[in-house]
């Protein structure tokens, strides 16, 4: 029998006391319940836990509401302890045995970083052991974090190639107002997340991310194929009764055509490491799958970002076209548009080709992808070539 993946991600509201900062062991006895008795039913189990950070605010003598970056990574070096030994020991209940994976950006963005998370992620899904994954809280800041773990966990769903994400939250899931609102109505379905982007505002005092973050994790696995649950997580079999539709939630139905893995960790980023602006002419023929990004294409370059990094390529109009690995450093790149006439041999010290990203390392957006702001300013005109110092 195949067995069916589901990751699903649980947020500090949820976790944790938020007056006492204490682990809320009845709400965690219904987790590692429900895990037990869906493995029975032929489903692997990922978790994707919030907490760590909030649990450890005690300990370090901090409140939410006043914890600086240093409060927040040594809380979280507090609370990481916290959190595994409260699962391991309801797990042990249950026999079920868990593991530790602490995850930075750079596991998703970074490709053999990627493979070597879902290298170990599948290892332990092959013991029967359930993964507890989280943010790298302790030495990650503001510029290197991913930020939240509902895009976190989206990230990982992508990874394992899951099923279903399911999100539980506080509320029932999404509305087309805000919850408090006497008229506001659950939305049960959801095909085009960008059409209810206008609604999701609010973050919770523990928490990270809004509902703007759940639509942003939802559109993630819905392009690579997995269906989006956010539910409430106060009842009883909160995993079980999301997944079968037991309460009321919103189900953000995955794409019947997904993306391919490759094209998937291309397009689906948690981080914008550069971008290029390109002439329209250029950024059609990427469109239709004729030729990659050449230098002479590019009209504005926004850094720094260094060779692998995937870059986000903007047309004239500002709208984003593509996105692609780069074969050379922002500095690189710089240097050879602006010298159009010199070979790259001549310019970087090694011979290759003037192609600053290939074909096959470009992945074209459609109106399925959430888009991201085009980098302010973007010049329009060509980038002009340096100064030549031999003409005096």
């Amino acid at each position: 029998m195949t067995r069916k993946r589901i990751v699903v991600k649980i947020g500090s509201s949820l976790l944790t006391d938020q007056k006492r900062l204490t682990p809320r062991w009845a709400f965690m006895q219904r987790i590692m319940e429900d895990i037990s008795l869906l493995r029975e039913q032929g489903y692997d189990i990922l978790l994707c836990s919030s907490g760590s950070v909030a649990l450890g605010m005690k300990m370090m003598g901090v409140d939410p509401e006043n914890a600086g970056l240093r409060d927040k990574q040594a809380s979280a070096a507090c609370g990481m302890p916290l959190l595994l030994n409260a699962y391991k020991q309801i797990g042990h209940e249950y026999d079920l045995n868990i593991a530790q994976i602490l995850v930075t950006l750079g596991d998703f963005e970074i490709h053999s970083r990627f493979l070597n998370t879902k290298n170990t992620l599948q290892r332990l899904l092959q013991a029967g052991v359930i993964p507890i994954i989280n943010e790298n809280d302790t030495i990650t800041t503001e510029e290197i974090r991913v930020g939240d773990n509902d895009r976190l966990a989206a990230k990982v769903a992508q990874m394992v190639l899951a099923e279903h994400l399911i999100i539980l939250t506080s509320v029932d899931g999404l509305y087309d107002k805000d919850p408090s609102d006497p008229e506001a109505k659950l939305v049960e379905e959801v095909q085009d997340v960008s059409q209810y982007l206008s609604v999701t505002e609010g973050v919770s005092a523990l928490g990270s991310g809004g509902m703007l973050t759940k639509l942003q994790a939802a559109n993630m696995a819905q392009n690579s194929g997995c269906h989006t649950i956010i539910a409430n997580g106060e009842t009883d079999n909160p995993i079980a009764s999301a997944l079968f539709g037991e309460h009321p939630r919103t189900i953000c139905l995955a794409h019947s055509e997904p993306l391919a893995t490759w094209h998937s960790w291309l397009s689906e980023r948690l981080h914008v490491a550069g971008s290029i602006v390109v002439k329209n002419e250029a950024a059609d023929a990427v469109e239709k799958e004729e030729r990659g990004i050449q230098r002479e294409d590019v009209i504005n370059i926004e850094g720094p970002y260094v060779k692998g990094d995937v870059i986000h390529i903007y047309d004239e109009n500002g709208t984003e076209r593509a996105r692609g690995m780069s074969d050379f450093t922002s500095e690189e790149t710089e240097i050879l548009v602006r010298n159009l006439d010199i070979p790259v041999k001549q310019l970087l010290g090694y011979h290759s080709r003037a192609v600053l990203v290939e074909l096959g390392n470009l992945t074209t957006l459609d109106e399925r992808h959430l888009p991201w702001e085009q980098p302010e300013p973007v010049k329009q005109t060509k980038i002009e070539p340096f100064p030549d110092e031999t003409a005096n």
